[in-house]
């Protein structure tokens, strides 16, 4: 890696770090969704920093080359994020059917005691 990539790659992950913190004070990220972001983040800052690490590690898994390791490393995180993001998708369904339930329960009560006045 030459080190003007390796000097626009950290730059690139330094403006990443920054829009995850910016999302995260704006509360437009909640923070305990944050640290799979964070994490994917530091593990491309390590790799970038230290580019033989990479390769070492992607060596440990069989793989030849070095961009297929990458490759197969960022479809983990990708899969990572989505299974996170499915994860908080299904229980927000769930929270918002008991939810609306509720207000249905309640509403049929205010009805009735409406009646009865």
């Amino acid at each position: 890696m030459t080190i003007t990539l390796q000097i626009s790659m950290i730059a690139a992950e330094l403006i990443y770090f920054a829009l995850v913190f910016f999302f995260l004070k704006k509360k437009m990220l909640s923070l305990k969704y944050t640290l799979v972001w964070l994490i994917a983040g530091a593990v491309m800052l390590l790799f970038t920093v230290f580019p033989m690490l990479m390769i070492r590690f992607v060596k440990l898994f069989g793989v030849e080359s070095a961009m297929n390791g990458l490759f197969s490393l960022l479809i983990f995180f990708i899969l990572t994020i989505i299974m996170s993001l499915t994860a908080i998708v299904s229980r927000q369904a769930e929270r918002i059917r008991s939810l609306t339930q509720s207000q249905a329960l309640l509403e049929k009560r205010i009805r009735e005691l409406e009646e009865k006045e």
